[in-house]
């Protein structure tokens, strides 16, 4: 919208003089545009595939921990924020793996492929990302319980951060699991995929806590296998119940 050659914030209809309105902050965002234009526009906002996005990736993988140590400390502007990178991760593991159990990946052997594959498939994409998402604070919370004396905020940015490289590394490793051990190659690339987690998981630790090595190593230990024990009770629970009530 234009006054006198002048853009107009659509929002509280004073002048622009950039992209965001100085007064209510909204973005001038033109809307009389073609529909595919628009798309676009709106995936780049919601994802921000651009630079960003790229820097941000590459520092979660390349530099354990740093990532969470950079947004703590402030610096922000050349990273995606870390509720908005968990959920595009997250959303790509689910859609990749409710796939993978829809085709008969992730089945046992000998069970039937057209019930098991529709459960799975179900569970994967409907009741397992809410509850993924409920289990983050969780994790959280532990870190809390090792690391008492940080903020229970620097301990959720470290689980929406850790979450992510999770992700990656099960989307790796489930669909081996039917058949890993019948093959000593597919077994040893998930060893090594989850041991690469484990040493992330170790390094990030210490590199945002810094409680000495040692100690640093036998606290995300401990928070981790409690995790994986809260975790692994709460997703049985839930298939099971998802089954009965299928």
């Amino acid at each position: 919208m234009y006054y006198c050659g002048m853009p107009v914030c659509r929002n509280c209809q004073l002048s622009l003089d950039g992209e965001y309105c100085s007064t209510c902050g909204q973005r001038n965002l033109d809307l009389d545009k073609p529909i595919w234009s628009l798309v676009g526009a709106i995936i780049s906002e919601t994802f921000e595939v651009d630079g960003r996005a790229a820097s941000t990736v590459k520092t979660l993988f390349r530099h354990p921990g740093m990532l969470t140590g950079e947004f703590l400390a402030g610096r922000r502007a050349a990273y995606s924020p870390p509720v908005r990178l968990y959920l595009v991760f997250s959303i790509v593991f689910f859609l990749l793996i409710t796939w993978f159990a829809s085709s008969g990946l992730l089945r046992e052997l000998g069970s039937d492929l057209s019930f098991d594959a529709a459960v799975q498939a179900r569970f994967l994409s409907d009741d397992l990302p809410t509850l993924m998402f409920l289990l983050l604070p969780i994790f959280a919370m532990l870190m809390k319980i090792a690391y008492w004396k940080r903020l229970y905020f620097d301990h959720l940015i470290f689980s929406l951060h850790l979450h992510c490289v999770a992700y990656v590394a099960l989307a790796i490793m489930l669909p081996l699991e039917p058949v890993a051990t019948r093959h000593i190659i597919l077994l040893l690339i998930q060893v090594i995929v989850f041991l690469g987690f484990l040493a992330h998981f170790m390094i990030a630790v210490h590199r945002v806590y810094r409680a000495g090595w040692l100690a640093d190593v036998i606290r995300s230990a401990l928070v981790l296998l409690m995790y994986v024990i809260v975790a692994s009770v709460a997703i049985e629970a839930a298939s099971e119940f998802a089954i009965i009530t299928d």
